[in-house]
């Protein structure tokens, strides 16, 4: 049976658009943070505005900074950056059944502007009726431009601030770190995932503090919560 064709048009993304740009705000005001921590690392303007642009996920790019700073070498970077975004992974599996008859153009182009937050409203939005996939597109443009923005921003006035932990910028990733375990709190189920992680991140934290302890947590994590879903399937 082939897949149904779906809508991609104009008045999809706009909107997917619309209702995208109350995130907006949060999402430039999180670039700002990014890009005052990015100055703080010695990145350039440049640089800190093309890793926005291409990494495009802030947790990622924060632990990223950390994870550099403390270590700097590629191979962590990289892992951290790809334990935290491994997430999209399911994102992206979640919507292949309403955007898999699209062309590549659309349907990578809508994927590439992915985002948590544009990509739980479109989850609802499809939920709701809507099968116009350029709600996908146009919501993650919604959060894309003001991300980048907010990064360019935040870096040329990052010099004014001198200190960023002193008004406690340092603390963000924490704080979304938080939120997201609320959001995705399921009861006692997340307890062993969590536990496990928590766990694994204060032991390495111990023998070699910086980007590691993510990924090592992250890992760890996925594991507990894998063996725990198999064991109560």
């Amino acid at each position: 049976m082939l897949p149904r064709r779906v809508r991609f048009t104009f008045a999809g993304i706009r909107a997917g658009y619309v209702r995208a740009t109350p995130l907006a705000i949060s999402t430039l005001v999180y670039g700002l943070v990014f890009g005052v921590l990015a100055t703080e690392a010695k990145l350039s303007a440049l640089e800190a505005v093309l890793m926005s642009a291409v990494v495009y996920s802030g947790s990622a790019q924060i632990a990223g900074l950390q994870s550099w700073s403390t270590t700097p070498l590629l191979l962590p970077l990289m892992a951290t950056i790809l334990v935290m975004n491994a997430r999209y992974l399911l994102y992206g599996a979640a919507l292949r059944p309403w955007m898999e008859s699209l062309p590549p153009s659309r349907s990578y182009s809508s994927l590439f502007l992915l985002g948590d937050g544009n990509w739980a409203l479109a989850m609802n939005a499809h939920a709701q009726g809507e099968d116009d996939a350029g709600f996908v597109f146009g919501s993650g443009l919604a959060m894309f431009i003001p991300w980048t923005i907010g990064t360019l921003v935040g870096h040329l006035g990052g010099s004014i601030v001198a200190n960023p932990a002193r008004l406690g910028l340092d603390f963000m990733l924490v704080a979304l770190s938080a939120a997201m375990a609320v959001t995705f709190w399921r009861g006692r189920s997340s307890l062993l995932p969590a536990a496990a992680a928590l766990l694994a991140a204060l032991l390495v934290h111990r023998v070699a503090p910086g980007g590691w302890t993510v990924v090592v947590a992250g890992l760890s994590g996925g594991a507990a919560a894998f063996m725990t879903h198999d064991a109560q399937r």
